[in-house]
């Protein structure tokens, strides 16, 4: 505040200041980096206004609170609050929150095989390029997926072979770095998307987290993968399936050391902020001579490499940003869509609540619509045939025709379905009657032409008739002021009587005020 309005020296703020401030609080200047690494400032509305706009206000009522019990230290900073409590409601927030997420995992679901296929493919160029260079002699040329590379003449890996290369333009390539950036980059999206685990946990696999069970109605001995606690502290198992398996053994022949062990090793718990214990990490490999875990970031970047090699955009013509976190509502959405139970589900993700796990699942309009028409079919199933039997010629034809027939002069018959007309076609005196707007001329006409009638009825002694024109004008005036009625209603503007605020002054200040003496 003081930086945008100098001068402020107190807590009771303008009403421009508090304007002009949420207009600041409700977008921000982002800086974001895209797959290819460059940088994008975008600006986004701020979805944690509603959480700032909450510590305001507890703030102000605070100072109130504590003006009570300590009036000598905080009564000076008393102020109206300038939040109201409609403002921190987060129920709208929540729901926008929802949509987002449903939108945004609408949207990389179809691009997965995409993915993967270009992770794979990555992997394999990579391979074919290290071996090439591994197989060339120094100072030579060799040629590789039509492209040709120059090998250094002296070597700096301890075994003799260089780890990069030149290519035709004379830009220096890391082969040895491209190739491990691409496989922890398939590892991971494979890893990812079989179970739907968190990048804590995918970073905490080691190698005693593959274990097997025997079932024990078969004896069938199937693999599972324990995860270890992050979140919630809750240990849990996945069932590993055969292309999870062949990953996880690809990760382990790599990581495996010369005496076939995995190295042990220790990482850094940055949520807990403590040493984890040693363990034998998948996850793992050598960076300046020495084994270490891998990072978040290095997952990522090989993310980030693998979706700029594919070409996918997004909406709005801009290149797809994954998060490791949307394999997990990838997987979640993908196996509720193809008939896992939710709460089955549940204990797969580690959720501690299902409505948790729902708000992972974005359910499409069409699965909806298919499972609409699958219930209702199952429902006709059983129901009785007669019910549900084709409609003849004859009595589609008589449908059609009741409404043909409700047509009038003056508007349409309002009468059901398969009735008649019980009051031998007096339409003006029927109260099914519904007089459309433009016929009102005519209605007026016939009101008119009654009146007369009337009057001649009566000159001329007809009383057997004045009964009946009566009766058909008293009809003819109330669908009149029917009609009037409701163009009145269409053309003008209702009061739902809100209450001014003057007014709920006036009552509060009212039933605040004790009742004088008698």
């Amino acid at each position: 505040m003081e930086r945008h309005h100098p001068g402020i020296d107190s807590l009771r703020l303008p009403a421009e200041v508090i304007t002009a401030w949420k207009v600041r609080l409700a977008t921000k200047t982002v800086r974001k980096r895209l797959p290819d690494g460059s940088y994008r400032e975008f600006t986004e509305p701020r979805r944690g206004a509603i959480g700032i706009k909450t510590q305001v206000r507890a703030f102000y009522l605070d100072l109130a609170e504590w003006a009570v019990e300590d009036p000598g230290q905080w009564a000076a900073w008393v102020a109206p609050c300038p939040i109201s409590e409609a403002e921190c409601s987060g129920r709208k927030a929540e729901k926008q929150l929802k949509a987002r997420m449903d939108q945004r995992t609408r949207e990389r679901l179809p691009a997965l095989p995409t993915l993967v296929k270009t992770a794979h493919r990555l992997l394999k160029e990579a391979t074919m390029r290290l071996d090439a260079l591994n197989a060339a002699p120094l100072g030579s040329d060799f040629s590789v997926l039509g492209e040709t590379f120059r090998v250094p003449r002296f070597s700096k890996c301890a075994d003799g072979r260089p780890i990069h290369a030149w290519d035709a333009k004379g830009t220096r390539r890391s082969f040895a770095g491209e190739e491990r950036s691409a496989f922890w980059g398939w590892a991971a999206i494979e890893i990812l998307r079989h179970t739907g685990i968190r990048i804590e946990e995918l970073l905490e696999l080691g190698h005693h987290s593959i274990v097997s069970y025997k079932l024990p109605t078969t004896g069938q001995t199937v693999p599972l993968l324990q995860i270890a606690p992050s979140k919630t502290d809750q240990e849990r198992l996945v069932l590993v399936t055969p292309e999870l398996a062949d990953v996880l053994s690809t990760v382990v022949a790599r990581v495996r050391g010369s005496d076939g062990r995995v190295p042990v090793l220790r990482s850094y718990d940055y949520y807990e902020r403590v040493w984890n214990p040693p363990m034998p990490l998948l996850f793992q490999d050598r960076s300046g001579g020495y084994l270490r875990p891998l990072s978040r970031a290095t997952i990522r970047r090989g993310l980030d490499v693998t979706l700029l090699a594919s070409g996918l955009t997004d909406s709005a013509g801009d290149p797809l940003i994954f998060q490791p976190h949307d394999f997990r509502r990838i997987f979640i959405t993908d196996s509720i869509l193809n008939g896992l139970p939710p709460h089955i589900a549940q204990v797969i993700a580690g959720h501690d609540h299902i409505g948790t796990t729902m708000g992972y699942a974005a359910i499409y309009p069409t699965d909806a619509i298919e499972a609409h028409r699958a219930f209702i079919a199952r429902r006709r199933a059983l129901r009785p045939a007669d019910e549900y039997r084709t409609v003849t010629p004859e009595e589609w034809g008589e449908f059609l025709g009741h409404f043909e027939r409700r047509k009038l002069a003056l508007g349409d018959c309002g009468r059901a379905y398969g009735t008649d007309c019980a009051h031998e076609h007096p339409c003006v005196r029927c109260p099914a009657l519904i007089v459309h707007a433009t016929e009102r001329p005519r209605l007026v006409e016939i009101r008119d032409n009654l009146h007369t009638r009337i009057l001649e009825a009566e000159r001329e002694g007809w009383l057997g008739e004045i009964e009946g024109l009566q009766s058909s004008l008293t009809h003819a005036e109330e669908k009149l002021a029917q009609l009037d009625a409701q163009i009145s209603r269409k053309q003008e503007s209702v009061d739902l009587g809100i209450p001014t605020l003057r007014e709920i002054v006036a009552r509060t200040t009212a039933a605040a005020t004790p009742p004088g003496p008698a």
